[in-house]
């Protein structure tokens, strides 16, 4: 039997992005000229849709022998999306727009697809998948013969970074990869000498990133003119200065978005009632849509919605302990990980903690793909969760 409190978690969690996609479209409603007739609901049918459509897929899939379809479904979700990625950027301006140098969506008529959200999912069954054949087994070696295990892995992982934080400029995806991609290797069994080394060289490599795309450089300097007093004030004037930047434009953003959060107080402005989603908060019902909860639903909204996240994780940590599997254990844990780090990076990102990355909240956020993906995901820990033991297998 399916684990019914992780389906339940995330039909409630498909409920409320259902109502924030229709109340905090608002002013895109009205920008893009939508406001007539049923074109007002043009973001509300199209979640609705997907959210449907994510539904049949979990269900559909959780229904299936694992043990029969799992490699299969994860082969081809993996190949397919890699694929769709490398040859993204080679495709023509008719199915892959260019949108500030980047081309990060496939439109194929009125639907448009991010292979990285797939790519994700697939990426977590590969190295689950290879995980449990060709690090498992090797116990404890030294740490140079541990960086010559892993060192396959990092090559597909670099190619990845490249055609999705060089091409597509997405270098939030990217850092919650890395950060499962560690962790998984820690699972796996390997020593914390490895674990603080691929730390070390994931953060080198961050800074690169960063230094080499002047896009990221602003939004850093974005992000350090909204909370530099609250860190400068604490040092002498004459070195403060030397790390003051001017408050940069984009910063607003992040202001409105805690402008918003406080706005809310405990029990908010009542759904429909938020103000700032009129124009002050761009994409409201995407990046930010925890902050136009928050307005409209309240610090109690937000909460609900926190343990809400945190159960799913929890009931999917608990199927990765339940089963005997290698594969099926750590490919749980990986899509745990994923919409947990996803929802961090997130909600530190609207409360100004770290700079925005663009990170959809996971089964919340308005958009099919990472919708789609998400239950796709999901849909394979169900299919899994059948193989669970039991409290009194696991007792005797």
């Amino acid at each position: 039997m399916i684990d019914k409190p992780l389906f339940a978690s995330i039909i409630i969690l498909f409920t409320i992005s259902l109502m924030m996609s229709y109340s905090l479209s608002t002013f895109a409603v009205l920008y893009y000229d939508l406001y007539d007739g049923v074109l007002g609901l043009h973001f509300f049918i199209r979640q609705l849709i997907a959210v449907i459509l994510g539904i049949s897929l979990m269900v559909f899939l959780s229904r299936l022998d694992p043990d029969r379809w799992f490699v299969i479904i994860g082969f081809t979700l993996f190949a397919v999306a890699f694929i769709a990625m490398i040859a993204m950027p080679f495709m023509p301006e008719s199915l892959v727009k260019s949108i500030l140098g980047a081309k990060r969506w496939i439109r194929l008529g009125p639907i448009s697809l991010s292979p990285v959200e797939f790519f994700k999912v697939g990426f977590v069954f590969f190295l689950s998948w290879s995980f449990s054949r060709k690090i498992l087994n090797h116990g404890k070696v030294s740490l140079w013969n541990e960086a010559k295990i892993v060192f396959p892995y990092m090559i597909i992982f670099g190619v990845a970074v490249m055609f999705i934080a060089v091409f597509q400029k997405d270098l939030g995806q990217v850092m919650v990869l890395a950060i499962m991609l560690v962790i998984l290797f820690s699972f796996a069994g390997r020593s914390m000498k490895l674990f603080f080394l691929n730390l070390g060289i994931g953060l080198l490599a961050f800074v690169v990133l960063i230094s080499i795309a002047p896009h990221r450089m602003a939004r850093i300097k974005s992000w350090w003119s909204t909370v530099q007093d609250g860190f400068l004030d604490y040092f002498p004037q004459s070195i403060a200065s030397e790390f003051r930047v001017e408050v940069a434009q984009e910063s607003s953003q992040i202001a409105n978005s805690l402008n918003s959060i406080h706005n809310g107080n405990f029990l908010g402005q009542g759904l429909g009632s938020g103000q700032f989603k009129l124009g002050y908060l761009s994409e409201v019902h995407t990046d930010f849509v925890l902050a136009g909860i928050t307005e409209e639903l309240g610090y109690l909204g937000l909460v609900i919605v926190s343990l809400l996240m945190l159960l799913i994780v929890f009931r999917i940590f608990k199927i990765a302990s339940r089963v005997e599997n290698p594969t099926y254990h750590l490919f749980s844990m990986g899509i745990g990980l994923i919409i947990i780090l996803s929802f961090l990076v997130n909600s530190y990102g609207i409360s100004g903690l770290i700079p925005i990355k663009g990170i959809a909240v996971p089964f919340l956020s308005y958009g099919g793909s990472h919708i789609m993906a998400s239950s796709l995901g999901i849909g394979l820990v169900l299919m899994i969760s059948k193989k669970t033991k039991t409290r009194v297998e696991e007792r005797l």
